[in-house]
């Protein structure tokens, strides 16, 4: 019998300092953030967090990552992002399988699905913040 690789749904990866790729813990909910920022902390603003959510409704809320862009590229169905960036300007933008957008630091932004949708995120996640939509 053989291990089975984990699920990036599951177990989010962490990009850190020197190039490492470090699995963590599988994800429980919105209180595992504060136990990553915790462990992968010595890695500041250069750490990344590689996640994969699978989307059946549009987010309930708006976030931001004030230190660094935010890549996601959708694997299957479409989502629409919307952006507000810093300056005050206001955008969204649609995107497909295999499409990317880049969330600019400091945007906040939010996503809209009109079907189920996955997309791979690539987060610079020190210091998030959330607001309710």
């Amino acid at each position: 019998m053989t291990d089975q690789p984990p699920d990036l749904r599951t177990c989010p990866v962490h990009l850190g300092l020197g190039a490492r790729a470090e699995q963590q813990p599988a994800f429980t909910g919105m209180e595992w953030y504060a136990a990553y920022a915790a462990r992968t902390a010595a890695d500041g603003a250069e750490g990344r967090l590689v996640s994969l959510h699978d989307f059946a409704e549009s987010w309930t809320s708006w976030e931001m990552h004030p230190v660094g862009d935010e890549l996601v590229v959708c694997l299957a169905g479409a989502m629409t992002l919307h952006q507000e960036l810093r300056d005050g300007t206001q955008r969204s933008v649609t995107i497909a399988a295999g499409q990317y957008a880049i969330n600019p630091a400091g945007a906040w932004h939010t996503a809209d699905v009109s079907g189920p949708a996955s997309a791979l995120f690539v987060t610079a996640g020190q210091g998030t913040e959330h607001r309710p939509r």
